[in-house]
């Protein structure tokens, strides 16, 4: 059984609403943005039900013939969903959006929107945590202690861009000067074209070299010092790069 981990009270009341009817033979469809884990959600609560992608009507229809209990997912992509028969079925569907609503509503007895990540604070942090570990893990990396404040979450993609602005964060975070080195040469192997190359690629240095010098020193001044040149110069480069 996929595990499901949830400290946000929409979902647990989602839980309680299908443990209350799992044992019945009704229909039921989660809602919601992709990545937000209702097909996690939906193997935890039916975890001998079997599974199949509404990318391909023709499986489902056979397993519908098949099986007392299913779970569908990418219930959207369906062609003709209205064709499908739900009699003295237990039937779980998911999908990230609604086409028609009134064939859902004809589908299933119930019906459950699922928030986004955005939308359970209570979860970032829980996953956060969790991908940092696994992060960790698979990495091979020593479990140093991360703290969540300093690492940039991306939530537009939900629990996938969220592991992936963690796993992203702590790549960089633990890359040495010769992994950089690597990454670069690979970069500019590829990317050699025309002429110009170099007026072209110097801001992969100096834009990150200026702009983590203002954030540290706090002054133009005090960064030309530490670059050693002059201010002028400075003030021209920033101006070049576009740096705020």
């Amino acid at each position: 059984m996929e595990p499901f981990f949830t400290n946000s009270n929409k979902i647990q009341h989602i839980i309680k609403s299908f443990n209350l009817t799992k044992t019945l033979f009704v229909s039921s469809i989660i809602i919601g943005e992709a990545h937000i884990g209702k097909r996690t959600l939906a193997r935890y609560l039916f975890p001998n039900a079997v599974y199949v992608s509404a990318e391909d009507q023709k499986q489902v229809e056979l397993a519908l013939e098949n099986n007392e209990e299913l779970i569908i997912t990418h219930f959207e992509k369906l062609m003709n969903p209205q064709e499908l028969d739900f009699t003295n079925k237990r039937i779980i569907a998911t999908a990230n959006y609604v086409t028609n609503s009134s064939i859902i509503d004809t589908l299933f007895a119930f019906i459950y929107p699922m928030p986004s990540l955005a939308e359970r604070p209570e979860d970032i942090s829980f996953l956060s945590k969790k991908f940092i570990q696994e992060a960790q893990s698979t990495l091979m990396l020593e479990n140093n202690n991360i703290n969540i404040e300093n690492i940039p979450l991306i939530l537009t993609q939900n629990n996938q861009s969220l592991r992936q602005s963690i796993y992203n964060y702590i790549i960089k975070q633990n890359m040495s000067i010769d992994d950089i080195i690597d990454m670069l040469y690979d970069y500019f192997y590829v990317h050699y074209d025309g002429n110009n190359n170099y007026k072209k690629h110097i801001k992969i240095f100096e834009k990150p070299l200026i702009e983590a010098g203002l954030k540290k020193y706090g002054s133009q001044l005090k960064l030309s010092n530490a670059l050693g040149i002059n201010r002028n110069t400075l003030r021209k480069k920033i101006h070049e790069h576009n740096i705020d």
